[in-house]
């Protein structure tokens, strides 16, 4: 799907060529989102109904780690969301920029739970749970050892990925599974189909690199945790939401609870297709991309895939005031 100045998005208002983005795993560092905890009451609202829904206290982990533990993708998943939220909700209440003045919101794996959340989708609390759910059922859905996943930089786009994932696919099971820019392609499966993927980009001339990752996400693999997931999702609430989420396994934007349930499970095992989400958006008439929450990795995949839109971080306190101002 094109989108066209017909849409009414390329005349709208400043606001409303502004994209949400919000970050997935791999961005946790412990200390993240504390600076957001001491400056704004809304923001350390948003951890406790965390820590309560919980029934434990992930704050802590979050602020002080280990990084060891606060890594693990039961704990990550939750605590990165978290995050993203406590900096909306100050955005919201602190300085007046709900997710609605934005065209779209969209996020990376489990951000994609954070953006559902902001846009009004999900309850912070049951947001929580199901990350929890999540995480958990991924990290079992492979007994350790037997699932792999790699990155492919450099020169390669998603037709060499593909390339090289089908290879390694005779070996093993063997997707792209992140499809994050040009130069960052991601390939995920059993240790057999990843170690012959590695061998064939090698030869291809590609640079690939093994990742350390607890399980091959984003592949057929985590067929179980997807079954987990819609078991999980069937009884979630959802309520009708706004602004549209730009989907992980489409790129595309949808606005219908039903269909968000069936698109979050089937992300489980799908591909995350990041570059055609952001440059969707950019042809929507997106010039901002907001990422909101922890680290950057999102800022600078936005500047590969629409170098002509402006790409910031949302995550210290001087961030949000000075976004608010342009808003």
């Amino acid at each position: 799907m094109n989108c066209l100045p017909s849409d009414g998005l390329r005349d709208t208002p400043r606001a409303m060529t502004l994209a949400f983005i919000f970050p997935g795993q791999g961005s946790q560092a412990p200390g993240m989102g504390k600076s957001l905890n001491d400056a704004f009451a809304a923001s350390r609202e948003v951890f406790q109904e965390i820590d309560e829904a919980l029934g434990e206290k992930l704050s802590r982990l979050i602020f002080e780690g280990p990084a060891e533990e606060l890594t693990l993708t039961a704990n990550a998943q939750p605590a990165l969301m978290a995050v993203s939220l406590a900096a909306m909700r100050a955005l919201e209440r602190e300085f007046r920029v709900p997710a609605s003045k934005a065209a779209f919101v969209a996020g990376h794996s489990l951000g994609e739970y954070s953006a559902l959340a902001a846009a009004g989708a999900l309850t912070i609390s049951d947001t929580a749970r199901l990350l929890r759910t999540r995480g958990n059922a991924m990290q079992a859905a492979v007994p350790v050892g037997e699932g792999a996943m790699a990155a492919l930089i450099g020169k390669v786009d998603v037709a060499l990925a593909e390339e090289i994932a089908a290879k390694g696919a005779e070996a093993g099971i063997c997707v792209v599974a992140n499809d994050n820019n040009i130069g960052n392609v991601v390939i995920s499966g059993s240790k057999a189909g990843i170690d012959a993927a590695l061998a064939y980009a090698k030869e291809k001339g590609a640079r690939a690199i093994a990742l350390n990752v607890s399980a091959p996400f984003h592949s057929p693999l985590m067929q179980p945790a997807a079954d987990a997931m819609a078991e999980a999702l069937a009884s979630a609430s959802f309520a009708p939401f706004n602004p549209a989420l730009v989907a992980n396994v489409t790129a595309q934007p949808v606005h219908e609870p039903a269909t968000v349930r069936k698109l979050l499970v089937e992300q489980v095992t799908g591909r995350v297709r990041w570059r055609e989400s952001i440059e969707w958006m950019a042809r929507c008439g997106v010039t901002r991309f907001a990422e909101v929450g922890a680290g950057k990795q999102l800022t600078g995949m936005v500047k590969r895939n629409a170098p002509d839109a402006e790409a910031l971080a949302l995550n210290e306190p001087g961030d949000l005031e000075a976004f608010a101002k342009t808003v």
